[in-house]
């Protein structure tokens, strides 16, 4: 698909992935819609953008993914100003890393559901009548390699991706007849504020090897490839695929590593203390 002209929705667009996202589609000549809280940061990269394409058109929309009237007005703002809808880009999201007793039952628990599951469905149910008229367009679901693979720390946050790996795999299933795609991006870890906002803390210092650690702008490519040439999902860096293999093909020997080379070197106290 050519990018040109096209119209395209980026949620969570302040900053990290979706910044980087934006910046690559505008680069395109897409005619962006870029919606998040910090609008500021929004008129800031709508103006990078239009510096850095003369012909490019923005709208900034702030929006909170977990309130339904947001994600309305932004359809609705998005429709008036464009008329059409052709690729939406779900990236608003964000995580609490912890242990299950220690996370927040609303802040922390209930927040994440919010936003990365129900602000994905809502986004997507909005903007779905806008797509099935006009027969054509593109729903980008931003996943994460916790939605594959579950790690210790990520319980919310890998049950949210999950559920938008289950909702955009029948998703696919249902709107393809009127010409729409659906797909999902896997990335692992990513340099972004993700982790500043995350409250990782690791005793043994496990992290993403340098070697697989990607860049905000990395993954904003991937997205606008994805977008030229659909396919349903695309995990990134490509190495990842043999973690999910594993996962599946050998769950006991993931689990028997994972919990006695990090589970339970990092829970030490708490075991001597219960």
């Amino acid at each position: 698909m050519d990018i040109k002209d096209k119209v395209v929705i980026v949620t969570g667009a302040s900053s990290g992935i979706g910044e980087a996202t934006a910046r690559e589609f505008g680069r395109g000549g897409a005619k962006l819609v870029l919606a998040a809280r910090r609008v500021d940061r929004l008129e800031t990269l709508a103006q990078e953008i239009a510096m850095m394409n003369s012909g490019a058109s923005t709208l900034v929309v702030q929006a909170d993914l977990s309130k339904l009237e947001d994600i309305q007005s932004l359809i609705q703002q998005t429709t008036e100003r464009f008329s059409r809808i052709d690729v939406l880009v779900n990236n608003a999201g964000f995580g609490r890393l912890d242990w299950l007793e220690n996370l927040d039952p609303v802040k922390d628990i209930q927040a994440q559901f919010d936003v990365n599951v129900m602000g994905v469905i809502q986004t997507t149910r909005q903007a779905l009548p806008v797509m099935m008229k006009q027969r054509s367009g593109h729903v980008i679901n931003m996943c994460s390699m916790a939605g594959l693979v579950a790690t210790p720390t990520y319980t919310i946050y890998a049950a949210c991706k999950h559920a938008v790996h289950g909702f955009s795999e029948a998703l696919r299933r249902e709107v393809k007849p009127w010409g729409i795609e659906v797909s999902m991006i896997y990335p692992g870890g990513v340099k972004t504020e993700f982790q500043a906002h995350a409250g990782i803390k690791r005793k043994t210092g496990a992290t993403t090897p340098n070697a697989l650690l990607l860049s905000a702008e990395d993954v904003g490519r991937a997205v606008l490839q994805l977008a030229r040439r659909p396919r349903p999902m695309w995990i990134i860096p490509w190495a990842w695929t043999v973690s999910v293999w594993m996962n599946r093909a050998f769950n006991r020997l993931v689990d028997w590593t994972t919990i006695n080379r990090f589970t339970i070197p990092e829970r030490e106290d708490d075991l001597k203390a219960n």
